[in-house]
C-alpha cells in the first residue's frame, strides 16, 4: 500500500508540474527575482507544494529525516532512457567494508564514475539518489559506482571524507576485475557529496592512478566562512541556512577546524587535481561558495568548467524528473562529464 501511495503521490507531482506555462504561473503565484535571476516557475511551485506538504530539509529527528528523504527521492527522480544493469557491492571504507551499488549502461566502456551522494553528511544513502545515478549512467555512458560512506552524527568529521579516499582507491586497485579502465575513473557528487568528490581529488591527485575529473553539483566546500548567498538566499528556497546549521553541528566535533582541507576543501591545495565541472544553482545558498571553489581551481591551473544554473534550486538533479531545467541541467552536466572521460584515452 505505501509503495502505490508513493506512486501515485510520483503521479500527481509530475503532473502537477507538466501543466501548461500559464496554469503553472498561476499557479505558483508571482514571479520570484532575487540577485537578477528568475525562479524557474516549476521550481517555484515545487517549493509552494513541499511548504503545503511540510517537507523541509534537516531539523528534527534524524532517523526521521533519513526516512523522509528516502520516501521522497523518487517522487521527481529523474529516469534513464535505456536499461541500466544494477547490481550491488562491497567497497572498502577507511575502517572497515562499505555497501556500493553499481549501475551500468548498455555499451558502456570501462569508464566509471564514483558517485558520493548528498544529504548534509547525515541524510542520503543508496536509495534516494538511485534515480540521480541511473540517470548520470545513461547519459554518461558510464558505469556508475555509488558508495554508501559512513554519515553523522553517528560518525562525524572525518569519517566520511575517509571512507570516500578509501573507496576510490579501492575501485582504482579492482578495476580490472570490475571490467573498468583505472585511467578513467572520475568522482562525483551532489552537495555534501560533492564536497567528498572534492576532497578525493585533491587527496588522490598525487596517486599512480588519480581522479581523471570531477562533476561537482551545488558543492558545500567552505566552513569556516559564510559567502554572501548565504544571507541573501537563507529562506525559502529549500535548503535553508537553519538546515546548513543543523546538519554542520551533527557532521563537525566540537573543536574541529573548519579550514582543514578534509573538511573544507576550498582550503585545500588545488594544483594538480583533476579537471573539473562546477555546477552551482542560482536560488541555492551554496552557490556563492561553490563559484569561489571553481575560481580557486582556475587560479591553481586547473582545468575548470563553472556553471550556473541561474533558475534553480539546491538538489535540483533529485528534482530532474519534473522540472524541465532540472533536466537539461544535469544533462548538460553528463555530457561535459562524458567529454572529460573520452579525453583521457
Amino acid at each position: 500500500m505505501a509503495r502505490l501511495h508513493e506512486s501515485f503521490e510520483a503521479g500527481a507531482a509530475r503532473g502537477m508540474l507538466a501543466l501548461p506555462a500559464a496554469l503553472l504561473r498561476l499557479m505558483a503565484g508571482k514571479p520570484v527575482v532575487r540577485d537578477g535571476q528568475t525562479l524557474d516557475v516549476q521550481c517555484q511551485l515545487l517549493l509552494k507544494i513541499m511548504r503545503m506538504r511540510g517537507v523541509r530539509l534537516g531539523g528534527g529527528d534524524v532517523e526521521q529525516q533519513r526516512r523522509q528523504m528516502v520516501a521522497q527521492s523518487g517522487t521527481l527522480a529523474p529516469r534513464a532512457r535505456g536499461p541500466i544493469a544494477v547490481r550491488d557491492l562491497v567497497v572498502a571504507g577507511a575502517e572497515g567494508a562499505l555497501a556500493a551499488r553499481a549501475y551500468r549502461p548498455e555499451g558502456a566502456d570501462g569508464a566509471a564514475i564514483l558517485f558520493y551522494h548528498g544529504g548534509g553528511f547525515v541524510l542520503g544513502d543508496l536509495e534516494s539518489h538511485d534515480g540521480v545515478c541511473r540517470a548520470l549512467a545513461d547519459r554518461t555512458r558510464a558505469t556508475v559506482i555509488a558508495v554508501d560512506y559512513r554519515r553523522a552524527p553517528e560518525h562525524g568529521a572525518p569519517a566520511a571524507p575517509r571512507d570516500a579516499i578509501a573507496a576510490f582507491r579501492d575501485i582504482v586497485n579492482r578495476a580490472d576485475n570490475l571490467g573498468l579502465d583505472a585511467r578513467q575513473i572520475a568522482v562525483a557528487g551532489d552537495s555534501a557529496g560533492a564536497n567528498l568528490a572534492a576532497v578525493v581529488a585533491q587527496q588522490a591527485k598525487g596517486d599512480a592512478k588519480p581522479p581523471c575529473a570531477q562533476l561537482l553539483f551545488y558543492p558545500v566546500v567552505d566552513f569556516a566562512e559564510d559567502k554572501p548567498s548565504k544571507d541573501r538566499l537563507a529562506e525559502g528556497f529549500f535548503l535553508e541556512k537553519a538546515s546548513m546549521d543543523w546538519f554542520e553541528e551533527r557532521y563537525l566535533p566540537a573543536g574541529c577546524d573548519k579550514r582543514d582541507p578534509m573538511v573544507s576543501p576550498l582550503y585545500g591545495e588545488l594544483a594538480g587535481a583533476a579537471p573539473a565541472i562546477v555546477i552551482t544553482a542560482g536560488f541555492d545558498p551554496l552557490r556563492d561558495e561553490g563559484e569561489a571553489y571553481a575560481a580557486a581551481l582556475k587560479t591553481a591551473g586547473v582545468d575548470t568548467v563553472c556553471r550556473r544554473e541561474t533558475g534553480l534550486l539546491h538538489g535540483f538533479a533529485n528534482f530532474a524528473g519534473g522540472v524541465e531545467r532540472a533536466n537539461e541541467a544535469l544533462t548538460h552536466a553528463a555530457n561535459d562529464l562524458r567529454a572529460r572521460l573520452t579525453a583521457v584515452v
